[in-house]
């Protein structure tokens, strides 16, 4: 049996001392992220549709809360964290498929969800804003 009072000065396990961050570890802790945020702004999307069978007054009330600057905010990231946690998932989709683990694969797989994950949220937002005669 192991001496379990031996102290060896170092760390148990790998740590920050070893492991530098990759965009592929951000992107594993942002998928669990936007989950977490979806996870809220799915409880918010219920107080619309609550407010709505409400009655109209609740409903302009909330209606409003969401179409003020700071509601649009808060929509304009949970448009975000839907896309990125989506791509996110078909990325790992991919992954249970046995493909894209080579290095450059993974890499370019990583990139290319983020950069469409903002690109897709910009272009919704703008379709939106442009066919609502906002703009």
């Amino acid at each position: 049996m192991a001496n379990a009072k031996s102290q060896t000065g170092r760390p148990l396990s790998p740590h920050l001392q070893i492991y530098k961050p990759m965009l592929t570890m951000m992107m594993s802790i942002l998928h669990r992220m936007t989950g977490a945020a979806l996870y809220l702004g799915s409880l918010l999307l219920a107080w619309w549709l609550i407010a709505a069978a409400t009655g109209p007054d609740y409903f302009n009330f909330v209606n409003g809360l969401a179409g003020s600057l700071p509601g649009k905010l808060v929509l304009f990231g949970y448009t975000w964290a839907l896309i990125h946690h989506m791509l996110g998932g078909l990325r790992h989709f991919i992954w249970d498929t046995g493909r894209g683990f080579e290095l450059p694969t993974v890499e370019f797989m990583v990139r290319a969800s983020l950069a469409a994950s903002l690109g897709l949220t910009v272009f919704i937002w703008a379709a939106a804003l442009f066919y609502s005669g906002a703009v």
